[in-house]
């Protein structure tokens, strides 16, 4: 029901936009959320933007990342600019319809995943 795509190979200092599409449902019901996961390390929060389109980042993204959504395209994205090896991971969208605040950047909050798209940024 979520697939992530626009992943890639980029140069440290370059930029990528990772796009999260939902069919089947009503994406403006869902709060979205983008977590990435490096190897050996643990799934890490990156962002997140509730129905009404509030906001929330992981520290280490805070003002390089914006996560933003379109409600009637059912369509939402992460850009990610001014990249670093530090972000080299497998990123996931998730979704939830039922998800309280406090639980936005847990991954155990979100019901649904997408199948993740790899990330590689290049020093």
């Amino acid at each position: 029901q979520l697939q992530a795509s626009g992943g890639g190979l980029v140069q440290a200092g370059g930029s990528l936009r990772l796009s999260c599409a939902l069919s089947g449902r009503s994406f403006r019901s869902y709060v979205m959320g983008w977590f990435r996961q490096a190897p050996e390390k643990e799934r890490e929060f990156v962002a997140a933007i509730s129905r009404g389109g509030h906001s929330y980042y992981g520290d280490s993204v805070r003002g390089r990342f914006t996560i933003s959504r379109d409600n009637a395209k059912n369509l939402g994205w992460l850009q990610m600019n001014n990249l670093n090896s530090e972000d080299t991971a497998v990123y996931y969208c998730a979704g939830s319809d039922t998800i309280v605040t406090s639980s936005y950047r847990s991954p155990s909050g979100y019901q649904y995943w997408g199948q993740g798209t790899q990330v590689t940024v290049s020093s």
